[in-house]
């Protein structure tokens, strides 16, 4: 509820006497991502990494038509690289490798960072 002389868009931050924050300008450097960059503040963040063999279309009828046994051809033949992609953006190719009885895979190809973000955008 206003009272006289009171605007009702005020919140209770400002009715409290909290002040807005203020921050510096960016330097032309900063604003073009350039100069030292502290990655300490990510690199704890986890990460989806996923290896893709390749792709397949099927409709519903065929779905629902798989059982254990079939075979799902998928778009890409024997042998080709696998790609490696980062929450969903490809970084990598590479092959698949065994250690230890569990799978791995040995890059042979990163992806520049400049064709990364031209994925991202």
């Amino acid at each position: 509820m206003s009272t006289p002389g009171s605007s009702p868009q005020k919140g209770a931050a400002q009715d409290a006497g909290a002040a807005r924050a203020k921050f510096a300008d960016l330097t032309p450097e900063q604003r073009a991502g350039g100069g030292d960059v502290n990655f300490d503040l990510i690199m704890d963040v986890a990460v989806d990494v996923t290896l893709e063999v390749g792709h397949a279309e099927i409709t519903v009828r065929q779905l629902l038509q798989l059982t254990q046994g079939s075979i799902l051809e998928l778009d890409r033949p024997a042998g080709d690289p696998l790609d490696v992609l980062v929450n969903g953006v490809r970084v990598a190719r590479g092959e698949v490798v065994v250690i230890n009885d569990k799978f791995g895979i040995r890059l042979t190809e990163v992806i520049s960072p400049h064709e990364r973000m031209e994925q991202v955008k």
